[in-house]
């Protein structure tokens, strides 16, 4: 039985529904936007030699505040052809490596997703097992495996494929080894969850009516997939133009992404402002593929009602 006293005390607490509601929103103020801000800021400040090592935006001069934003690394991104080249690579590498993994993650969830209800999870598991390794070790495993005496060449060489090691360490083609490699679960998984949901009697009616098997998968399967391909495509995606780990460890001195100039403007130049500049522009790159996943999420909450 509540007191007068328990009564008026939960007048001033939140509800449950605003609970469950408002936390998300201030995981994503304290974790994203506060630091975006912040990162924002710096983006309009400039280069200094000191601790913080750029300028405040707020500055006194005749006996007033004024406010002063630099936009001049904003318009050195612009012009500098060596940004543009990043950006425009990065785009390239992030895009490749989205349709790689969906030319190889489609087969696989929709082999999973047609396979024996038992041996489902045993499947999913295989595709979910690289994540109980750190994300480092696994891509520091692929130097032993695509260097020039590692254990592909090696393979390749003693079966007669080849006769002269592939160049794959440090390259183009070692980054795109290691993004399939890396980001292919998260394109298996939304598209296990559309398919597996998928009703197979379509199909059979399609059979019944005379349509070959590639008809009944383009006009039947693949439109009530199309939900899954777009998340799974963007989950690699996002991700995949802002990588650091891998074009850092596994690409040459001439592979170009904007994680690596990052990581050399924030802590081999120590120019805070310029790589500010390129993370608030790599994120505005980002708002449209993130647009487009929150409304393909938002419909097919929709449709699932």
């Amino acid at each position: 039985m509540s007191t007068p006293s328990s009564t008026g005390l939960s007048r001033f607490l939140p509800s449950g529904r605003a609970i469950v509601i408002g936390a998300p929103y201030l995981w994503l103020l304290a974790f994203f936007a506060l630091p975006f801000l912040l990162v924002l800021k710096i983006s309009f400040a400039e280069l200094k030699l000191g601790i913080p090592p750029y300028t405040s935006m707020l500055q006194a001069q005749d006996g007033a505040v004024h406010v002063v934003l630099q936009l001049k690394h904003y318009v050195y991104l612009l012009q500098d052809s060596l940004y543009l080249a990043t950006y425009i690579s990065s785009l390239k590498m992030a895009a490749v490596s989205t349709a790689l993994c969906l030319m190889i993650g489609y087969p696989i969830a929709y082999f999973i997703a047609r396979s024996n209800p038992a041996t489902r999870n045993l499947l999913m598991m295989g595709v979910m097992l690289p994540f109980w390794t750190s994300f480092l070790i696994r891509v520091y495993a692929w130097i032993g495996i695509l260097k020039d005496d590692g254990l592909l060449n090696h393979a390749l060489m003693a079966i007669g494929l080849i006769h002269t090691p592939l160049r794959l360490y440090h390259s183009d083609a070692g980054v795109y080894i290691g993004m399939v490699y890396s980001y292919l679960p998260f394109m298996v998984m939304p598209l296990y969850a559309h398919l597996v949901k998928m009703d197979l009697t379509l199909l059979e009616a399609a059979y019944d009516l005379g349509a070959k098997p590639w008809v009944a998968f383009t006009r039947i399967t693949l439109p009530l997939s199309r939900n899954g391909i777009i998340a799974g495509s963007l989950l690699v995606f996002i991700p995949a133009v802002g990588e650091y780990v891998i074009p850092e460890l596994l690409g040459g001195a001439n592979t170009l992404m904007l994680g690596r100039v990052m990581w050399d403007e924030f802590f081999n130049n120590m120019d805070w402002p310029m790589a500010s500049a390129v993370t608030v522009t790599m994120v505005l790159l980002l708002l449209v593929p993130m647009a487009v996943l929150q409304y393909y999420q938002v419909k097919e909450l929709e449709e699932g009602k």
